[in-house]
């Protein structure tokens, strides 16, 4: 299990780094609190767009989990935002912290964590049912978080109805990226090498400048004001829900790398993306930030300890 511990050590200290280079710059006067807002935007209006897209296109369609899994999966993410969709805002007053816990609390790291973890755990062969798996997901993430944060949206100042959310939903970067993804895919249609390299490289770019930007912003006085939010909100992500999922795949006969894919779904730290989402779509980006940073650093051990049960249980 130490094996399984620096995999869990090794997916969370890139981004400790990234966080840590943009905390460094931000110190020493290198970067500016307008800079890091304009790289915050474009990353969200260029570079996740490309991820997104290109997450969905280089998919291999051969390379299907089973359907229990996917159906499993698909059922149990809709369900949770649902639950948080009716509990949040009985508990939350902000508009714009409602969308960001609820996000926080159902949308995972699964892309950068599950692979590597079920990599290691498996062998590199076994990835490919995580691969296959990370589309469904992304799919579900993208077009949902887009929809949850535009209902707690009101910073343009105008009365939300269905044709703002769906004129809001369709300029949506990280949304067009998906929905070109998803057609190329389904038609089987591939870009020349001259462009899908350009589009795999700003994919690659995305994540690493994120977390750079919420590095130089994040403030630690602020963290310690939101911990009555920020301790729950975490805990029910990495303690509350996968024990939620896992016990019902378990009991609907997942085993094995199915169920180990179930922890990696929903027991992986908040997703990067929610920040320059928060930030660019009217939520509590600084909220945002810290979910992402404390989420992290908890993961290492919850991970860990996810993974010590289900095998000492002999369900891996």
């Amino acid at each position: 299990m130490f094996q399984n511990l620096l995999v869990a050590i090794n997916a969370v200290v890139p981004f400790l780094c990234f966080l840590g280079l943009g905390m460094g710059a931000r110190r020493l006067g290198m970067v500016e609190e307008p800079f890091l807002q304009k790289l915050t935007s474009l990353t969200f209006a260029l570079m996740f767009p490309c991820m997104t897209f290109y997450n969905i296109y280089s998919a291999d369609p051969e390379e299907v989990p089973s359907v229990s899994l996917l159906v499993f999966v698909g059922a149990a993410i809709l369900a949770l935002e649902g639950a948080l969709l009716a509990v949040v805002p009985r508990l939350v007053r902000e508009n714009a912290r409602r969308g960001v816990i609820i996000q926080a609390v159902y949308r995972s790291n699964f892309v950068l964590f599950g692979l590597p973890l079920t990599g290691s755990i498996y062998g590199q062969e076994k990835t490919v049912m995580a691969a296959m798996l990370v589309t469904v997901v992304l799919t579900i993430y993208n077009l949902t978080s887009v929809v949850i944060l535009e209902l707690f949206n009101d910073s343009a100042g105008e009365k939300l109805t269905a044709a703002h959310i769906g004129s809001r939903l369709v300029k949506n970067p990280m949304l067009q990226g998906c929905c070109v993804g998803l057609l190329c895919f389904a038609v089987g249609f591939r870009l020349p090498a001259c462009l899908e390299d350009p589009i795999r490289q700003f994919a690659n770019m995305t994540t690493p400048l994120a977390m750079f930007a919420l590095g130089g912003t994040l403030r630690f006085q602020a963290i310690r004001r939101n911990l009555r939010l920020l301790l729950p909100t975490v805990a029910a992500k990495l303690v509350l829900v996968p024990l939620v999922m896992v016990s019902a795949a378990y009991a609907l006969g997942l085993r094995g790398i199915e169920l180990f894919l179930v922890v990696a779904v929903f027991g992986t730290p908040v997703a990067s993306g929610s920040y320059p989402m928060a930030m660019n779509m009217g939520g509590d980006g600084e909220l945002a930030g810290q979910m992402v940073f404390v989420s992290t650093i908890l993961a290492i051990v919850t991970l860990f300890l996810w993974i010590f049960f289900l095998g000492v249980a002999g369900l891996l």
